[in-house]
């Protein structure tokens, strides 16, 4: 399995596992669809390389930790696709290298620093 883009990913997810799973009215959410029934939130993200550890913006994490419900981060990469459980996750902060402003939008390429940590795919469930 290969999926390529956040669309595939959410309908993957939506037609095995999660049948009530909606997409996020707004598009400047910090999550990208959720479930009413399991009371949760989830990020997605589509990987075009495998990596052994896989990228989450600090803003993003306090984002998703914010809300009064479970909050999950499913990326897929050429290899699988993976599902962290943000609230058992800690990552180590840093701001080591410059990254662009906004991903997968050509148009705008300016890069700033930002705060991430690296998350290990042998502590997410594949699915």
């Amino acid at each position: 399995m290969n999926i390529q883009k956040e669309e595939e990913l959410f309908q993957y997810i939506k037609d095995k596992y999660i049948p009530d799973l909606e997409k996020a009215k707004d598009k400047s959410s910090p999550y990208d669809c959720f479930s009413r029934n399991l009371r949760c939130i989830i990020e997605l993200k589509c990987r075009r390389k495998h990596y052994n550890e896989l990228m989450i913006e600090k803003y993003k994490y306090d984002k998703l930790l914010k809300y009064n419900c479970k909050s999950y981060y499913i990326n897929s990469t050429p290899s699988g696709v993976y599902v962290f459980d943000i609230h058992n996750i800690n990552p180590e902060w840093t701001t080591e290298k410059s990254m662009p402003m906004i991903t997968d939008f050509h148009i705008f390429k300016k890069e700033i620093k930002k705060e991430y940590g690296l998350l290990k795919i042998s502590e997410a469930k594949k699915i």
